[in-house]
């Protein structure tokens, strides 16, 4: 009887993580969008941008970084009992965020700031022994993503609403950061590969900025509260980053690309994340576009770009082709798309009309996790099961 630590699904980090946090994407908005106000310790869109941010989108980024660095190291990848464990302090600070204590809460803090920081760990081990310099900074950040978890739990008792505000926004850049790490790498690469055209080059200091300005604001939203001079620092910034990203976003663009399902999706994804950079960065001034613009990144860019990544990597590390896009993976797209098209007139609506604000939120959590229940019952025969040519992984 094979051991449960040597079972298919603890091969590789995108196997588990992949499924359960689509999983809890789902049921997680649904709650929220249907009336969940968090607890009395984590209460209101504090619970639900935590979850979102550190809950959903960290372990998609900790589950494809852990998983890519066995390929760009060549070292073993993690797995096993190390994998399990961290799986395990994931579940735990999942849970205990839904425990109105402030012993559970802090315990979830822990568990979820170790949950980063061992990740961390596991990259920066295969990384330092290949001596890979390129990835020593996707090391650094991702301990940076776990900091900012950490912090932001340093205020929640007693709650200060201003640098909480700025701690989930930290989060949220960190992850937009790993996005452009992630998105300068990949997306005229695996454009250039399906369209067989040539590959769309970029300066290093371009494609390093996408990360490098992440890891800068994220800090200085921290310390914002303290010294609001800060604030049109941070606003330029990420302005900057939004319109950089932006530039990139269109050198890669291709109109062949619109009729490639797993392309489209990162482009698009990589579209909205850039131009929710944009609108947060506006927001330091104007404060009416700030819910725009990080709706416009979380669900359009991060919910694009993590379902279309996940619905990649996953074919290609279980040896299944990468084309045609599985089927109904196709829709899942299209309603990730109606979704952030959905959050992005509910952040408009707010300021207009309160009742098609609920309606449009609404919609778009239906949406959300529709499109990401179609990845987890499609994906999950495949992730529980050995890879189709018996290699590894």
């Amino acid at each position: 009887m094979t051991a449960f630590s040597e079972r298919p699904v603890w091969a590789m980090a995108f196997r588990p993580f992949y499924l359960l946090s689509a999983l809890y994407a789902a049921v997680s908005v649904l709650l929220w969008g249907f009336g969940y106000q968090g607890t009395s310790v984590l209460p209101s869109f504090y619970w639900h941008a935590h979850e979102m941010i550190w809950g959903y989108a960290g372990a998609v980024v900790v589950a494809f970084l852990l998983t890519a660095v066995a390929t760009w190291t060549k070292q073993p990848p993690v797995h096993g009992r190390f994998l399990i464990v961290l799986t395990a302090l994931w579940l735990a600070a999942r849970v205990l965020a839904f425990v109105p204590r402030h012993w559970a809460l802090a315990a979830s803090g822990v568990c979820g700031t170790l949950f980063y920081w061992l990740s961390a760990y596991g990259m920066g081990d295969a990384v330092w022994k290949s001596r890979s310099t390129r990835n020593y900074i996707a090391v650094a950040a991702l301990f940076m993503l776990g900091a900012t978890h950490g912090l932001f739990h340093l205020f929640l008792h007693p709650i200060d609403g201003a640098v909480l505000h700025n701690g989930l926004i930290s989060g949220l850049i960190m992850v937009a950061g790993f996005i452009g790490l992630v998105g300068n790498r990949i997306i005229s690469f695996f454009t250039s590969r399906r369209l067989n055209v040539e590959q769309v080059q970029s300066p290093m200091w371009l494609m390093l900025s996408t990360l490098v300005l992440p890891m800068l604001i994220a800090p200085l939203l921290f310390l914002q509260a303290a010294w609001p001079f800060l604030k049109p620092v941070v606003g330029v910034l990420a302005i900057a980053l939004g319109i950089i990203n932006i530039i990139q976003s269109v050198r890669w663009f291709d109109k062949g690309v619109l009729r490639e399902p797993m392309l489209w999706v990162l482009h698009i994804g990589y579209a909205f994340t850039a131009l929710g950079l944009l609108f947060m960065g506006i927001g330091r001034f104007y404060s009416q576009t700030q819910s725009l613009g990080v709706h416009l990144l979380a669900v359009g860019g991060i919910g694009l770009l993590t379902i279309g990544m996940m619905t990649r990597t996953a074919l290609g590390h279980t040896a299944r082709p990468l084309y045609p896009v599985p089927k109904g993976l196709g829709l899942a797209f299209w309603l990730m798309v109606a979704a952030s098209l959905m959050r992005a007139l509910a952040a408009v609506m707010l300021y207009v009309h309160p009742t098609a604000y609920l309606h449009s939120y609404r919609c778009s959590a239906v949406l959300f996790a529709a499109s990401m229940l179609i990845f987890f019952f499609r994906y999950l025969p495949w992730l529980l099961r050995p890879r189709l040519d018996g290699k590894p992984g």
